[in-house]
């Protein structure tokens, strides 16, 4: 099979990975792909939302499978304009339809499925610029620290947490009249805060069945502690420890089974991974968000524990029978370590030389944020490269890639050193 991967980042160079160890892998092609995609795969400058060239691509090159790893494709509808072109629609595309795909590009669609499928989540309500007021006298019926949610896509960075009430009016009214957050704040959703331990949970749906995959826990501050701005995410570890038995069986029933259930009842074409962004509260399990797509850095640390063949799982994504996959998993815990640009995630400069990663032993480099440059890995984003160790435990694999983070330098590089602290 000719099979194509959507994105530029870590998670796109994990499925590089997995996919290309898959003997019924002939061509493998990521659009546009990073320095490390382009060791295993063929990189093609193509933007994830050019759909007329992804399909030239995809009809050229005989592809009969697509991934889409970022969020922005999916909510834009690359699975429906696959699905309504006659040359195109039996091409397998791994990822939701643009109606399913308002779980994420949404935070009020997001919500209003959870209280109409009965799944346990935080209190809320949504507002407009025409309703600032009422916004306001909501935030008073509220406790601190006040949650604000920008209800489009703002590339992780849209949600406040403060403590302060004048504050978060404050804000709120930045967000809703000065388009803080540009389109994505033209609504705001305002929840209760839930105090607890965050967790991610996936699960990779068919339409009808589902597989739970592996926990992971993401460390999204630049700070140590958890502290300082919303990044994309500063690493993952995978499992999470305190996830035992009892607490992912009131995860299956309470939250994985009435989700997939509501799928259904809402006639939501989906076929592809579903990102549950958890808190523990009390001992129970509620709903921060959905994501339409496998995180990042969580992925980096998820995949690699999953030893099935990746593309016979997709394949029965496609066929609707993923019903008869069984997860062969590593028992190992895995971490994934991320270095990003000096200043990420304000401004940070491009285009610094990265040496060391051939140096790299006992670890797996993942790329993100490169390129390569007169036949050099240079930096291109703000996240770089993550490391992912395996280990008996999360410290024991922490320890791994702390080691081997050393052996990567480039100019202002930056990482946490305190991972796993909250475990």
């Amino acid at each position: 099979m000719n099979i194509l991967i959507i994105g530029a980042g870590g998670r796109e160079h994990t499925f590089a990975y997995k996919l290309a160890q898959s003997k019924q892998c002939n061509k493998l092609f990521v659009a546009p792909g990073n320095a490390g995609t382009e060791t295993i795969a063929t990189n093609v400058n193509i933007g994830v939302t050019d759909f007329e060239k992804i399909k030239e691509l995809v009809l050229t090159e005989s592809i009969s499978m697509v991934i889409v790893g970022p969020e922005v494709p999916l909510v834009e509808g690359i699975y429906d304009y696959f699905k309504k072109d006659p040359k195109l629609s039996d091409v397998s595309v791994i990822g939701p339809s643009a109606e399913a795909a308002q779980l994420e590009g949404s935070k009020e669609y997001a919500k209003e499925f959870l209280v109409k499928h009965n799944i346990p989540t935080a209190a809320y309500q949504s507002f407009t610029s025409k309703t600032v007021n009422e916004g306001h006298a909501f935030l008073e019926t509220l406790k601190a620290p006040y949650v604000l949610k920008a209800d489009g896509l703002a590339a992780g960075k849209g949600v406040l947490i403060l403590n302060n009430l004048e504050e978060a009016k404050s804000e709120l009214t930045d967000m809703l009249t000065n388009e803080k957050f540009g389109a994505a704040s033209e609504k705001v959703v305002i929840e209760e805060f839930l105090d607890g331990i965050e967790l991610s949970v996936f699960v990779l749906t068919d339409g009808k069945n589902y597989i739970t995959l592996p926990t992971a826990k993401d460390y999204k501050r630049i700070g140590e502690g958890d502290t300082g701005l919303n990044t994309g995410g500063m690493g993952a570890i995978s499992p999470v420890p305190f996830a035992d038995e009892a607490f992912m069986q009131k995860i299956e029933e309470q939250i994985v089974k009435p989700t997939i259930n509501g799928i259904i009842k809402d006639k939501l074409d989906y076929k592809g991974f579903i990102f549950i962004g958890l808190i523990k509260v009390d001992g129970e399990p509620k709903v921060i968000e959905y994501n339409v797509r496998m995180g990042d850095p969580e992925t980096e640390a998820v995949l690699p524990r999953v030893k099935n063949d990746l593309l016979e799982v997709f394949k029965h994504v496609s066929n609707q029978t993923l019903d008869q996959v069984i997860l062969d998993l590593d028992p190992r815990t895995a971490v994934t370590v991320m270095t990003v640009a000096g200043g990420y995630p304000e401004a940070y400069n491009k285009g610094y030389e990265i040496t060391g990663v051939d140096t790299v032993e006992d670890s797996i480099v993942f790329q993100a944020g490169t390129t390569t440059k007169n036949d050099k890995i240079v930096t291109n984003g703000g996240r770089v490269l993550t490391l992912t160790s395996f280990g008996n435990d999360f410290e024991e694999a922490l320890a791994v890639s702390y080691k081997n983070v050393k052996k990567i330098k480039f100019e202002d590089m930056y990482y946490r050193t305190d991972l796993g602290f909250d475990l």
